[in-house]
């Protein structure tokens, strides 16, 4: 042990006294240095990457439950020719669904004794495998309670000790004798499901589109492990949650464009009924056609449910534009003149002067709009959108999810090499971060990220009804759609030109330098740099922007240094990438990419086991075997060694006495 100074420890002394409390001797001290020193030296535990979900969460939950493939090739690993291909389906199948898949067998199994036997005795293979790269410490917390002590047994058992296998099959013919053979691999299969990924992260996007974003933040909620860096359409959901009436709008519009009103009603009981009212008085005799929403092919819709959310999409639409235009008036430094709309229309004409050019409108009732102030709300309006304020801000439901958004999310992360961040960061043409102002101050890069953190965070916990609460909200908004929003990334967003002119020419959005620099590997390096890590041996981790696989484009980018996982877990990007997502493993061995067909649905799963067809890909293969050493937790243990050695020393020294 080296040699530590008295200068050292009389610099320290304070904190060691502290430190002495959790390790009152010797002894305490030197068994705690002996497991971190062990520790470090266990596999790197398996790190799962997901992004943009989307709220598919029927494919959400079956690649969390499989761990994207990982189970399954554990199973084949380990029984290789000993298990038919039908049986190890089977106990894939019944890993990742126990509840259900044993309700089935339960049906069909003749001698199901018989059958509970020769499964507990592959689950607990299974379980000691997964097991091996924690300490017993680790697994132990994770054990069910009613079944600890059995687990813990089993999965120690020392299979060549002949004296003790008898003792091993009383615990399982016990097991089964007083009928708890179902509850035990209930309890065996989640707790491989939870052995099998020891850190998920999701890289930005679970609302929006798909009908379930509220059952994945539950999930999520009751994850062991998870972090979140914000999509564009997380943030734009915080800032409803936190009270912005633009960001409600637009939460609105968005549900009401793809018919899937299912997380605000069904989640997070948000009446949708004043909306429909005030649709149904000012739109009655408008056929709304620009605004029929993209209905789901497995929605079960009335051509009237249709017709209603029509015009419901049109009436959050209009007001949408409204509060976005008193935004953009009250915020001149976001510089987004160019999206004031309303006042550019003829309405006489039914034609709109855009960049020196007259398009014709394909809609020209605007019953709510006083051609003289655009952007003012009528009474109705004002009523409407105040009502709705106050359900979104008093949904308990809701302010759970955002409130573990914020406690579990951030605008990046960097851990273990990897750099973590859903869209982009804001570039010039040359490669050079640009420079944002923000309040009269300029950022870039990672200080950009780290501004727009803290206003996020202002906006929801600031003191309510400040200016810089207030501040904060209005750039929550700018985040989901501003130039140089990191999350956004693109010049602007077309909403009104997509629902109102046919031309297509108008709906284009220019998207930031980075999409083309980050095929460029000194771009990345740059990026890397900025962010503090060596672009040698780290990478960028991106999501946002589907990969559009069926056109031949590659998720690896700039020679490996950044990998796009974007691959359409969404149903409405599926026809654009060709796939159903993809996602990423990093285990102790190398990075494995994930490639995802269409997952058809849970009842699929369980009843006829089929699983998602999924194309593993090496990306990066170590020659050594990676160890927790080599992690950022590695390097906090590494500390926290070297802290227990200083106490260590100030003991023998006579520094600090020994409690008895």
């Amino acid at each position: 042990m080296e040699d530590i100074s008295i200068e050292k420890l009389e610099k320290n002394k304070k904190y060691l006294k502290l430190l002495s409390e959790q390790f009152p001797t010797i002894a305490s001290a030197c068994t705690e240095i002996i497991n971190l020193q062990a520790i470090l030296n266990l596999p790197k535990g398996t790190e799962h990457f997901l992004t943009d979900i989307h709220g598919e969460y029927e494919a959400f939950t079956h690649v969390l439950r499989n761990a994207s493939g990982v189970i399954k090739r554990k199973i084949d690993d380990m029984f290789g020719t000993s298990l038919r291909e039908s049986e190890k389906k089977s106990l894939a199948t019944l890993i990742y669904y126990p509840e259900q898949k044993l309700q089935i067998i339960k049906t069909q199994e003749k001698d199901i004794n018989d059958w509970y036997k020769i499964t507990l005795y592959q689950l607990i293979e299974v379980c000691r495998n997964v097991s091996s790269k924690y300490t017993r410490s680790k697994v132990r917390k994770a054990l069910p309670k009613d079944f600890a002590y059995i687990i813990e047994e089993l999965l120690h058992e020392q299979e060549n000790k002949s004296n003790k296998q008898n003792y091993y099959n009383q615990i399982i013919k016990t097991i089964i004798d007083i009928d708890r053979g179902s509850e035990f691999i209930i309890a065996l299969a989640k707790l491989i499901q939870r052995l099998s990924v020891d850190r998920l992260h999701i890289l930005g996007d679970i609302y929006d589109r798909g009908p379930g974003a509220h059952i994945i933040l539950d999930e999520l909620i009751n994850h062991h492990s998870v972090d979140i860096q914000w999509g564009n359409h997380d943030i734009l959901w915080m800032g409803a949650a936190a009270g912005s009436e633009t960001c409600i709008a637009n939460v609105i519009r968005i549900s009401t464009r793809y018919a899937n009103l299912k997380t605000i009603e069904e989640g997070y009981g948000i009446n949708m009924l004043p909306l429909a009212t005030f649709a149904l008085e000012f739109y009655k005799d408008d056929n709304c056609i620009p605004f029929k929403p993209k209905v789901p092919s497995q929605a079960d819709y009335r051509e009237k449910d249709i017709q209603l959310i029509t015009k419901m999409h049109k009436a959050i639409s209009i007001i949408q534009l409204k509060l976005e235009g008193q935004l953009i008036k009250r915020r001149p430094e976001f510089n987004m003149n160019d999206r004031l709309l309303l006042d550019k229309i003829d309405y006489e004409k039914g034609v709109i002067n855009l960049y020196g050019k007259t398009y014709k409108l394909n809609d020209t009732l605007f019953p709510t709009i006083d051609p003289k102030d655009p952007y003012k709300l009528i009474e109705e309006e004002q009523e409407l959108i105040s009502q709705l304020k106050n359900s979104f801000t008093n949904s308990e439901k809701l302010q759970k999810h955002i409130r573990f958004l914020y406690s579990k999310g951030s605008m990046y992360l960097k851990f273990n090499s990897n750099l973590l961040y859903h869209g982009c960061i804001t570039m010039n043409e040359d490669g050079s971060f640009r420079k944002v102002t923000i309040n009269g101050k300029k950022y870039y890069g990672k200080s950009l990220l780290d501004r727009l953190d803290r206003l996020a965070r202002e906006a929801y916990f600031g003191k309510k009804n400040s200016a810089d609460q207030q501040y904060g909200l209005d750039m929550m908004w700018y985040m989901w759609c501003g130039e140089h929003s990191p999350l956004f990334g693109k010049d602007k967003m077309t909403t009104f030109e997509r629902y109102f002119i046919n031309d297509k020419e108008t709906h284009v959005e220019i998207k930031n330098p980075y999409f083309k620099l980050r095929d460029n590997e000194k771009a990345c390096c740059n990026v890397l740099k900025e962010f503090g890590l060596n672009p040698k041996t780290s990478h960028i981790i991106n999501g946002h922007v589907p990969v559009k696989t069926k056109d031949g484009e590659s998720p690896i980018k700039a020679n490996g240094k950044l990998l796009v996982i974007d691959g359409g877990f969404s149903k409405a990007y599926q026809p654009q990438t060709g796939i159903a997502g993809y996602t990423l493993i990093y285990n102790s061995y190398g990075l494995l990419l994930a490639s995802h067909e269409p997952f058809e649905s849970i009842q699929k799963a369980i009843e006829e086991e089929k699983d998602i067809l999924s194309t593993t890909t090496v990306l990066e293969k170590t020659s050594k075997r990676k160890c927790v050493s080599d992690t950022d937790i590695g390097i906090e243990l590494e500390q926290q060694i070297g802290d227990l050695k200083m106490l260590l020393t100030a003991y023998r020294k006579g520094l600090i006495k020994e409690k008895q």
